[in-house]
């Protein structure tokens, strides 16, 4: 039972959950000292996300976007290539999806929408393979590369929100709020429970995480790109070209982010406007490590944080604190889980050891017995002649 208990196996799965119950117990301690009662303010923030239907729905609604970004963050992750620049690359994925629905409004929805999916799609790549190529090509940082992109897609943003994007209805109030026109209704994703605003961006976004699954384990650009990224110099000594699969790997998380600006533009929000990344870029990291940097398992992740993100709003107006806390209690998370994963790391290489000494041990007495066996026997009829 004790080793079963420090098995690999069991640790892999209990850890991660331990992970989250410390993380809340800290934030628990946090809430107590705000002067909130913990087990009231969980209960709010528990039924505000799961407890009711608009709850749920609204919790997949939030999920989709950083379902999108976790599948990207696993590919790169997995590449070797650490991408922080998921909020940049949804602004640049919502921004060309935008530009194109209104410069293509004319044609039919069942074209335009998904050219206007696509173009957020390529967006988020263009701008992830900005940092893919300066990391394959001139060994540039890619987390210093990343984060730099991110500002430079803020500014870009407020340029074009307040200048050739303004919507014209907000020049003629006078208003000037920093927000594009909205978009065709053609181009708006199907609502699947009216009048909730979850939408079928979500069904799209369980689809690619299997897509990603096949593409990861079950294909030979999967196969190297993971190669890459767990031995970049064995990968090179089995001829693999490391530089392209490293931009690779960027370029397909941004990709994912890109459209995941795109959903959140034509499910949710219908035109582009300031604050529209959310922190998703960011959060989806939390649920790409919290799944194992797998893809099947990024889902039930992005919808435990999709309901902490719905879940933080109402407790923020039930109990009277700030959900900002909702965001340390998810940087605890993500520190708890990493710590996790080095200690389930080291338990493998344990096992591993010890497997590896038991076989040679094994080994060793087999070979003694055979030496043993094949040794000539002396009776004591020789010794006394």
């Amino acid at each position: 039972m004790q080793r079963f208990f420090r098995s690999p196996r069991f640790l892999e799965i209990a850890l991660p959950i331990a992970a989250v119950l410390i993380a809340f117990a800290i934030g628990g301690v946090l809430l107590a000292a705000l002067g909130a009662n913990p087990f009231e303010a969980y209960w709010v923030l528990l039924s505000g996300a799961f407890g009711s239907v608009n709850g749920l729905t609204a919790t997949l609604t939030k999920m989709t976007p950083l379902l999108l970004v976790a599948l990207g963050i696993c590919i790169s992750f997995r590449g070797g290539v650490i991408n922080i620049g998921g909020e940049g690359q949804i602004i640049i994925g919502a921004l060309a999806s935008t530009a194109l629905a209104l410069w293509l409004r004319d044609l039919p929805g069942w074209l335009l929408l998904p050219l206007t999916l696509l173009a957020g799609a390529v967006g988020g790549a263009v701008w992830g393979g900005i940092a893919g190529v300066l990391k394959a090509r001139l060994n540039v940082n890619e987390i210093l590369s990343t984060v730099m992109l991110n500002a430079i897609a803020v500014q870009l943003m407020n340029f074009l929100l307040r200048g050739p994007m303004l919507d014209p209805d907000q020049i003629a109030a006078g208003t000037n709020i920093a927000q594009s026109e909205a978009l065709p209704r053609s181009v708006w994703l199907l609502r699947l429970a009216p009048p909730t605003l979850l939408h079928a961006g979500v069904i799209l976004a369980l689809v690619l995480a299997v897509l990603v699954y096949i593409l990861l384990w079950r294909t030979t650009i999967g196969y190297r790109i993971r190669t890459v990224g767990l031995n970049p110099s064995a990968a090179r000594y089995a001829g693999m070209p490391v530089p392209f699969y490293i931009a690779l790997s960027l370029t397909l998380a941004g990709a994912f982010a890109g459209l995941a600006g795109a959903v959140e533009v034509t499910g949710v929000q219908h035109r582009m406007l300031e604050g529209l990344s959310g922190g998703y870029g960011f959060s989806g990291i939390v649920a790409a490590l919290f799944g194992k940097l797998h893809p099947l398992g990024a889902i039930p992740a992005s919808f435990l944080f999709g309901g902490l993100l719905v879940g933080a709003n109402k407790m923020q107006l039930t109990v009277q604190v700030p959900s900002a806390l909702i965001t340390a209690i998810n940087g605890l998370v993500v520190m708890f889980v990493v710590a996790s994963e080095v200690y389930v790391r080291r338990a493998r290489r344990r096992a591993g050891r010890e497997a590896a000494e038991a076989s040679l041990v094994s080994d060793t007495d087999r070979a003694s017995a055979e030496v043993t066996a094949g040794e000539p026997q002396t009776d004591s009829a020789q010794l006394l002649d």
